[in-house]
């Protein structure tokens, strides 16, 4: 398997741990710590599913981190957006 062959499950984790983080903005005090705490969280989750996957696919646990969050955070557009 290679890197560019990324699961869903990998996705979706690091899509919640963006999303955590964005709702970071603007937030103080107790808040902030709430949501923090919420965002480790998802980050921890992420990066344990993709430790397990890179070792079970035998490959670069780092490289399969950075496809990963290339894949969430610069998608490539679809078949004819960029047309548009």
């Amino acid at each position: 398997m290679s890197v560019h062959e990324i699961p869903d499950e990998l996705i979706s984790l690091e899509r919640s741990a963006e999303q955590e983080r964005a709702r970071l903005a603007d937030l103080t005090g107790d808040d902030y710590d709430a949501q923090l705490g919420r965002w480790r969280e998802a980050s921890a989750a992420f990066h344990a599913a993709v430790t397990e996957h890179a070792a079970t696919a035998e490959i670069s646990r780092y490289e399969l981190e950075q496809a990963v969050k290339k894949a969430v955070r610069h998608p490539e557009p679809k078949d004819g957006a960029a047309d548009e």
